[in-house]
């Protein structure tokens, strides 16, 4: 089968209308100055310009169209999610969570949106409802996170606590009718899920006929090569995904089942259910590229085995040292991405998570960043290319910091 026709094949069935979203035109494969070339060799003097940033640069580095990278990254997504009928290329996970919102709204033709309470799902108005509230509301109210969000985007999202099923149970219950969908971090920043948790919420969502959302632009591909879904056997109706599936460059997607990315093809759905969806840098054939490397390891035998034997000997070393120091602290989250939690009792939710001392984490990271260990606030991320030795100097570091706590 010729190149032009096997990419046209595979677009049509992995790309909602075919294509990214932005023009359906040809599918171009390089640039030379102000000219491109498709598939099938055919030149163009470009006036596109991939939708106006080639402005000085020689060579085509994005198209604002199809391109052979990029529509091989959707069809190996869609190959490894389990959810995943088409997928939808944007530029970052804040994009690709704001649309699967409206998504999953335009499909069921319902409003408001059902998030639990410390859960991050983009920079967006809605995505910025109850992620880190400063002062406790009853459930479900949702209290914005950031000056600039307008009053009533509270009114459309409810929200639930992480990991209790039987107030989960009771916000459907009572407002199954009005929800457009739910969204959930299947493992919330660092909490895993409880056994049965997950489950009941697909349960739950399915019996309504609510799409759900598994925000996984955190997990996607880092806790299984079929991301969180995967690990933990629950598949949503839509994923959104983001940072590992561009190896590093600006890339994000929100793939799912075919009848609801049907609303981003106008000509499946009509004008009425359409959902416009455009992106300067969708798609663009240096993120997809580094995406299709990226995924290439992650498929090699072992990949995630050893990253995950080198998480749980880091978080053993971690506990082990922690019970030496007798700081009421534990290790929290899964071996490739967990962080020391400085509070005693269950951590199974955003308030819980309240509970802890900040002070002492402060105190522990700054002595990190001091001995040559470089870690965000809350978060050991896990990669391949961590080693041994690095475990070892990171537990020496820790174990030091420790005892520099005030006592």
């Amino acid at each position: 089968m010729p190149l032009m026709d096997s990419l046209l094949d595979t677009a049509n069935r992995v790309l909602p209308g075919g294509h990214f979203g932005n023009m359906a035109g040809p599918t171009l494969v390089e640039g030379q100055g102000a000219h491109v070339r498709d598939t099938e060799g055919r030149e163009y003097i470009d006036y596109l310009l991939g939708s106006g940033p080639m402005f000085i640069v020689p060579r085509g580095t994005t198209f604002f169209a199809n391109n052979p990278a990029g529509i091989r990254l959707a069809e190996a997504i869609v190959d490894a999610m389990a959810c995943a009928d088409q997928l939808r290329f944007v530029s970052s996970g804040s994009e690709a969570d704001m649309y699967a919102m409206r998504l999953a709204r335009a499909f069921r033709g319902r409003e408001k949106i059902l998030k639990f309470e410390g859960g991050y799902h983009g920079m967006s108005d809605h995505g910025l409802m109850s992620l880190s509230p400063k002062r406790e509301a009853n459930f479900p109210q949702a209290i914005p996170d950031s000056a600039g969000i307008p009053a009533h985007i509270a009114d459309d999202m409810l929200v639930a606590p992480y990991n209790d099923i039987d107030a989960m149970l009771a916000l459907i219950e009572a407002h199954h009718d009005e929800l457009g969908g739910v969204i959930l971090e299947p493992f919330q920043r660092l909490i895993p899920p409880k056994p049965g948790f997950l489950a009941a919420v697909r349960a739950a969502t399915a019996k309504h006929g609510i799409p759900l959302i598994f925000d996984e632009v955190v997990t996607g591909f880092r806790f299984a090569y079929g991301g969180a879904q995967s690990y933990y056997g629950v598949t949503p109706d839509l994923c959104t995904l983001g940072k590992i599936i561009g190896g590093g460059f600006p890339l994000a997607a929100i793939a799912g089942r075919a009848d609801i990315m049907a609303h981003f093809d106008r000509a499946k759905v009509g004008d009425d259910k359409f959902l416009m969806q455009v992106g300067t840098l969708s798609g663009n054939p240096i993120a997809a590229a580094a995406g299709l490397a990226t995924l290439e390891v992650l498929r090699q035998p072992g990949a995630y085995e050893g990253v995950f034997a080198l998480g749980r000997s880091l978080m053993a070393g971690l506990t082990a040292r922690i019970q030496a120091a007798g700081i009421a602290a534990q290790v929290v989250g899964e071996p490739v991405l967990f962080d020391v939690v400085y509070a005693s009792g269950e951590i199974a939710n955003y308030r819980d998570m309240q509970r802890a001392n900040a002070g002492q984490q402060a105190h522990v990271n700054r002595h990190l960043r001091a001995a040559g260990i470089l870690k965000g606030d809350s978060k050991y991320y896990m990669s391949l290319a961590h080693t041994p030795e690095d475990v070892a100097h990171t537990l020496d570091a820790f174990e030091a910091a420790l005892a520099s706590l005030p006592r």
